[in-house]
């Protein structure tokens, strides 16, 4: 009788900018492959990743992740030198730089990376196109999620 193998719940998640929704209103989604180095790869694997104050900046026709920091492994990293917060080079499609390039520099947009992950052996970057958030804008959506949860509340006692 063959053996069944249980499948892990591995999650392809590598890092996640949790604060991108709270400080900005996210609209449109994009996603892109990076032009990475070995010893990334590498430091990658292993979870030393941290994308929480990191954006995506337009130069030169272009897009760049900015303010990443990879930390290189010891063993894996002693004969190159490493950058652990170098600007690193997003894959795109021409026409998606094109509109990305115009949303910011006509429209006022800001470009946060989001989420970044393993999509089957390549590392991609989410981001979003966003505005930062005012003050009330966040004491706004504060209380709407307070009222969505008073209303599940409301709804539960009133079925039963």
């Amino acid at each position: 009788m063959a053996k069944k193998k249980s499948k892990q719940a591995n999650s392809n998640t590598i890092a996640l900018n949790k604060k991108a929704r709270h400080n900005y209103t996210l609209t449109d989604k994009f996603e892109a492959g990076m032009s990475l180095q070995g010893w990334e790869i590498k430091s990658i694997r292993s979870g030393k990743v941290n994308i929480s104050d990191c954006y995506v900046m337009m130069k030169d026709g272009e897009a760049f992740l900015v303010g990443s920091e990879i930390l290189p492994l010891n063993a894996a990293s002693s004969h190159v030198v490493c950058d652990p917060t170098r600007s690193r080079r997003l894959l795109l499609n021409r026409r998606e730089l094109d509109r990305l390039s115009g949303s910011v520099e006509r429209d006022g947009y800001s470009l946060i990376a989001t989420a970044m992950y393993w999509k089957k052996c390549w590392v991609k970057l989410e981001f979003y196109l966003g505005k930062g958030k005012k003050t009330h804008d966040k004491r706004a959506d504060i209380k709407e999620r307070e009222w969505k949860v008073d209303q599940g509340r409301l709804m539960k006692k009133s079925t039963q």
